[in-house]
């Protein structure tokens, strides 16, 4: 009897560790995606043949933004533009320009941390995160700054 209890203490040790952290990985919070300047270019190159997928992810994104409950969302929404490169990278790749002006301060642009706010579903969020790291070849530069001048003022 005593070697059978110490046998599934000394199998308790070296399991339960593995469960709390994986326990603890799952409680931690997600890492935001924050800027400081007053304007954002954020540049991703797509996969070619993922083209359609990362248009989804974008539409995702804007229909998450707009289902927020959070007042800073409308704010996001209405100051975050993507456009698409007229050329391709040299390798073929499509190259989209996310621009953003204002920056909400202080406010969570992860795409990710966005939508899954909205969306709480974890198979839905299992696509979407599957479908973005599917149509992402990489994410290129960020560039982030003061307004220095605005002409059209």
């Amino acid at each position: 009897m005593r070697r059978l209890s110490g046998v599934l203490l000394a199998g308790a040790v070296l399991i339960l560790p593995a469960f709390s952290q994986s326990a603890f990985a799952q409680a931690a919070p997600p890492q935001k995606t924050t800027y400081t300047g007053d304007v954002v270019l954020a540049a991703y190159v797509v996969n070619a043949d993922k083209v359609a997928d990362y248009e989804k992810v974008m539409a995702t994104l804007k229909d998450a933004l707009a289902k927020s409950p959070r007042p800073e969302a409308k704010q996001q929404l209405a100051g975050w533009k993507v456009i698409k490169n007229a050329m391709n990278q040299p390798d073929g790749s499509p190259l989209y320009v996310h621009i953003i002006t204002p920056v909400v301060k202080d406010a969570d642009y992860s795409i990710t941390n966005l939508v899954y706010e909205v969306v709480t579903d974890p198979t839905e969020r299992t696509n979407f995160y599957n479908l973005y790291r599917g149509a992402l070849k990489q994410a290129l530069f960020v560039i982030q700054g003061p307004m220095v001048s605005d002409f059209s003022k």
